[in-house]
């Protein structure tokens, strides 16, 4: 859209608005047309949504995921130190209310999977530590900073 927009000649609002109705007059009704096609599958996504469901994806979170997320947590944390030559150690309730993971000697640092990545910037939390991030595949546990 924003090179739709510079192509129109007169940079106003009013004028974008006409200009782009009279060379695009189909597009708001196609792009309701796929929103709508799109907005009907979600409802049927959600209605086949039942309590099982609900629970089976809980006992993975809770169970699977963030078990295994401490447990990655402690490896990056214990390999980073070894490599330093210094301690580690995980961080406590009060340091993890401030989105710290643990330490690698005196640093406080944060540890996310790489996913985290795709989040839009405007829901990512404010971290002022520095942030390992990783990417788990079925072989390796990649190890990065951004």
């Amino acid at each position: 859209m924003s090179e739709l927009i510079r192509k129109c000649p007169i940079k106003t609002f009013k004028a974008w608005k006409e200009w782009y109705m009279k060379n695009y007059p189909e597009a708001i009704k196609e792009a309701t047309r796929k929103v709508s096609l799109m907005m009907e599958k979600m409802k049927k996504a959600m209605s086949e949504i039942d309590e099982d469901l609900v629970h089976d994806w809980v006992e993975d979170l809770v169970i699977t995921k963030t078990a295994e997320g401490l447990i990655i947590q402690e490896i990056i944390l214990s390999y980073l130190a070894e490599k330093k030559g210094t301690s580690w150690k995980p961080a406590n309730e009060e340091e993890e209310s401030r989105n710290i993971d643990g330490y690698i000697g005196k640093q406080p640092v944060q540890i996310k999977a790489a996913t985290y990545l795709s989040k839009k910037s405007s829901v990512r939390e404010e971290i002022a530590v520095p942030v390992i991030y990783y990417k788990k595949t079925p072989k390796y546990l990649y190890i990065y900073t951004k």
